[in-house]
């Protein structure tokens, strides 16, 4: 049985070694004339650690969590408070790099890779799905995978436009890499500059400088993606003192930054017929759920399970797959939600009830003596 992969992001390399161990034989294309590496802050679950081990990678992982990583919470002005972040939630996630995880299961890799190459029609019927490749070429497959991300080219050939499964949040984020720690604090500190409707956010790591973090809402998000990326933040920031100057002047500097809209995708099913899509491309949790990396793995493990129970019925494998991990997506994107309130509250209530909230969870989970502990962002 031959599947075709489409993505060589982390969905799309954790299928392909669950098809392998399935007894498939994947194919990977993907548009990029290389292997992406490097990448920002990635939170990594125990339920993407398990689905890792599963997939026999998880001893190849780079986690980078600072082992004695401390949370202040800080205001406009510069003032801080020990308080509570990402790293700090139930689970202790750990914190890697997207390059990391790939790297992981690019090593774990048994499939025809093929570069500079894309999809650009897709055809099924009784003997499979036909594909049509961006170089000419045709081949069939047994089945096609999407793992192409956000805005999938596998989800607007088999099952229409973007616009029919995006969610909007009303949120950008500018995320990049610094070069050294905010002066002030340590290497292992997480920052959290939290007011109604912009933030930003700074991620330790134990072996390389941080990575920041701005999330911001607009009315209008298709119109701040068309300003420069730099200058929109800049204006979005303007007069904040505390770490905004550093991390406005390292974003200046920075090579390259990720500058994007957060949305999510929905979707009544996941497959039609031999198209399955997986990971963002099927159910985009949005960067504030942190749990993209981790579903991603989890729902090509769950794949490559089903493919096994049903080896030669591929429509029950599929049936049994979305009805495994379905109420799991529907959690965690309920979830994102909540989150996405926690990283940058859209309105001023919703910022007070975020301050009250974390501060309770502070004073619970805060083992250092001293006064009670506060959010002030």
């Amino acid at each position: 049985m031959r599947a075709l992969v489409v993505g060589l992001g982390v969905a799309g390399m954790a299928a392909a070694i669950a098809l392998s161990g399935a007894g498939w034989k994947p194919v990977i294309v993907e548009r990029a004339a290389q292997r992406r590496t490097g990448g920002y802050f990635v939170g990594l679950f125990p339920p993407g650690k398990r689905a890792a081990a599963r997939l026999g990678v998880l001893d190849r992982l780079h986690l980078r969590t600072p082992a004695d990583h401390r949370t202040w919470a800080v205001d406009a002005d510069g003032g801080r408070e020990r308080s509570i972040g990402f790293l700090d939630q139930p689970g202790h996630p750990e914190g890697t790099l997207r390059g990391d995880v790939e790297a992981a299961l690019w090593d774990g890799l048994d499939a025809d890779v093929r570069f500079g190459v894309s999809p650009i029609a897709i055809r099924q019927d009784l003997a499979g799905a036909h594909v049509s490749f961006s170089d000419g070429g045709t081949e069939s497959f047994d089945l096609v995978i999407g793992a192409d991300g956000l805005r999938s080219t596998v989800r607007r050939l088999a099952f229409g436009p973007d616009e029919r499964f995006l969610r909007p949040t009303n949120s950008v984020i500018c995320t990049f890499s610094l070069t050294e720690p905010v002066p002030g604090f340590s290497a292992s500190d997480q920052i959290a500059l939290v007011e109604p409707g912009r933030a930003l956010w700074v991620f330790p790591y134990r072996d390389r400088p941080p990575t920041a973090l701005f999330a911001y809402r607009v009315p209008n998000v298709a119109a701040e993606l068309r300003k420069n990326p730099r200058a929109a933040v800049a204006a979005r920031y303007d007069g904040m003192r505390g770490p905004v100057p550093y991390a406005l002047d390292g974003l200046r500097r920075a090579p390259e930054c990720l500058f994007d809209s957060v949305q999510q995708v929905r979707m009544r099913r996941w497959y039609r017929g031999r198209v399955l899509l997986l990971g963002d491309a099927a159910w985009c949790l949005t960067l504030y759920s942190g749990m993209g990396a981790s579903t991603g793995m989890m729902g090509a493990a769950a794949l490559g399970d089903a493919l096994t129970a049903h080896p030669a019925d591929v429509p029950a494998a599929l049936r049994e797959w979305e009805r495994q991990m379905r109420p799991t997506i529907r959690t965690h994107q309920l979830i994102a939600h909540v989150k996405g309130q926690g990283f940058v509250p859209s309105n001023p209530f919703n910022h007070g009830v975020r301050r009250l909230v974390v501060n309770q969870a502070a004073k619970l989970l805060l083992r250092s003596p001293g006064p009670a502990v506060g959010l002030s962002g």
